[in-house]
């Protein structure tokens, strides 16, 4: 079905429009199931886990089932809004190379004394055979609620999980790619921003570990002579 999401402020600026028309949307899905697929197929809109959702005059919640030919607007927390998602956690799908340096910057925070970085790069042989890259697929509408919940579980083990202890606020941030990745690039980024290292190292490590176990990704090792998807036991 079709759909024409209208977009506001920091959301216009980041897709260059104020407008999407989109076709092929599916029949019944809820404002979260676009949302993931805006972020999919747009990740320059960044994470919209924060976004309201207006349908006609009257604000939606995400589980609002949406209508062909309907106009969707959605809109950024306001001034004096919503806290920083950083500080909840932000997840990205991303088509294109990681940019390392933009990302540590989106982290970093005046209130925070340590910031790690942890790249998970393509590397050149595995399983005895000579590497060329690494395709990745993602179930999206899978992907985003189940990070959302890694980022909650880090929170509570090594940061300040009900806001009462600001000296202890975690800042994260994690961007997976999906499609081709060559070797040597980045396919995976998690940044963490802390005002104390150890908590930063040890937010870091719970996230790529946590994430590798159970987020709805997977990668097809491509070879010169074949290819094999990585945790397949057929």
């Amino acid at each position: 079905m079709k759909l024409r999401v209208l977009l506001f402020a920091s959301l216009r600026e980041r897709a260059g429009t104020g407008e999407l028309q989109l076709d092929g949307v599916p029949e019944g899905c809820s404002l979260q199931g676009l949302k993931a697929q805006l972020t999919a197929e747009h990740p320059e809109l960044g994470d919209l886990t924060h976004v309201s959702g207006v349908v006609g005059e009257e604000y939606v919640p995400d589980s609002t089932i949406l209508q062909a030919g309907q106009e969707v607007a959605l809109l950024p927390p306001v001034s004096g809004g919503e806290q920083d998602p950083l500080y909840d956690g932000v997840f990205e799908l991303a088509s294109d190379p990681i940019d390392l340096e933009a990302l540590r910057l989106r982290v970093e925070h005046d209130s925070c004394g340590a910031v790690v970085l942890f790249s998970g790069n393509v590397r050149m042989s595995n399983r005895g055979s000579d590497v060329t890259g690494i395709d990745y697929e993602a179930f999206s509408k899978m992907a985003y609620p189940e990070m959302a919940r890694i980022f909650d579980r880090c929170r509570q083990d090594h940061g300040d999980s009900d806001g009462t202890h600001p000296e202890h606020a975690l800042r994260m941030l994690c961007v997976h790619r999906i499609g081709h990745v060559g070797v040597g690039e980045c396919s995976v980024l998690i940044a963490v921003a802390s005002p104390h290292r150890d908590a930063a190292f040890c937010a870091a490590r719970f996230l790529i570990d946590e994430l590798k176990a159970s987020l709805p990704v997977w990668k097809k090792e491509m070879y010169a002579d074949g290819h094999h998807w990585i945790g397949d036991r057929s």
